[in-house]
């Protein structure tokens, strides 16, 4: 039996990982958010591990406000750098093993192949450069760390793309979507999935810890307005969506422009399955669908 601390539980990822941890029962989670556990206060959590016997750590907590950050770039650094490192330190202290969560956006987006882990990393906002600073930070305190890099989260919980796409194309006949910004949808219970496939093969010694850097997206390659139109043929929209270019969409934070990913290392590694991008969406939005139907009655 293994004891595994999730922070950021509240969260899409987290979330995915408590609905989870009904599969686990001869494990023991415990599941913080910033209300039970401030991660970027030492002290805290120093405390939280004494008072716990932690084997792993999952760190979900981030600060994904991509826009946002730019105008908070303390806060972001804070959450995203920081607090990492923090939690790399005691685990480090405490014996713990540690997986951590980063993003496409450490990358510039200037590539013309899918980035390998060892792929130079160039962030071009500020949320990328928190996120890449805590990558930094993991690996000093922790080189024995695991890192899980991914992109286009989407999931039944939280604010994503996915969700909002629904709720527009039910108020309108018409979505611009933009059509220049390659990547891979990310669906966050198949990455749930995949962390405690990790988790429990190494607690019960059939599968070896091996740490580094690993991508992890659903597979295939497509841009946003390819899953806006794929979101609203699986829902039966009415709504037309129409391709429009990243320069017709202006934002406070670059995005990457190409982020798509290769996970030859992650699948050989820990020998998983990776679903494709479109079958892992159609199963989110009948989730999603039948959620809806049992709160209307």
């Amino acid at each position: 039996m293994a004891t595994i601390l999730v922070t950021g539980a509240k969260g899409q990822l987290g979330s995915e990982l408590q609905e989870l941890s009904v599969r686990y029962p001869f494990h023991q989670f415990l599941f913080t958010d910033r209300e039970e556990l401030m991660i970027q206060d030492e002290v805290s959590v120093l405390q939280y591990f004494k008072a716990h016997a932690i084997d792993f750590c999952i760190n979900c907590a981030a600060y994904t406000a991509v826009d946002r950050a730019e105008s908070e770039p303390a806060l972001a650094h804070l959450i995203n750098g920081t607090a990492t490192g923090v939690l790399a330190k005691v685990c480090h202290q405490f014996g713990a093993s540690m997986i951590h969560i980063s993003t496409d956006y450490v990358f510039n987006g200037r590539a013309k192949e899918p980035y390998a882990e060892d792929a130079s990393t160039d962030p071009v906002s500020v949320y990328g450069a928190s996120k890449l600073a805590g990558e930094q930070m993991l690996f000093a305190a922790l080189p024995s760390a695991i890192l899980i890099r991914t992109s286009w989260v989407y999931s039944v919980y939280g604010g994503n793309f996915v969700k909002t796409m629904l709720r527009l194309m039910s108020e309108r006949t018409e979505l611009k979507v933009v059509s220049d910004q390659w990547g891979a949808p990310t669906y966050a219970g198949d990455l749930a999935k995949v962390i405690m496939d990790i988790v429990d093969g190494v607690s019960e010694k059939k599968m070896a810890w091996v740490p580094g850097i690993y991508h992890y997206s659903n597979e295939g390659a497509i841009t946003w307005y390819h899953f806006a139109e794929a979101i609203a043929q699986i829902a039966k929209a009415s709504c037309t969506v129409l391709p429009i270019s990243t320069a017709d969409y202006p934002t406070a934070a670059q995005r990457p422009a190409y982020s798509v990913f290769q996970k030859d290392k992650i699948k050989s590694t820990f020998g998983i399955y990776i679903p494709h991008w479109r079958s892992s969406l159609e199963a989110c939005i009948l989730k999603l669908s039948k959620d809806l139907a049992v709160q209307a009655h």
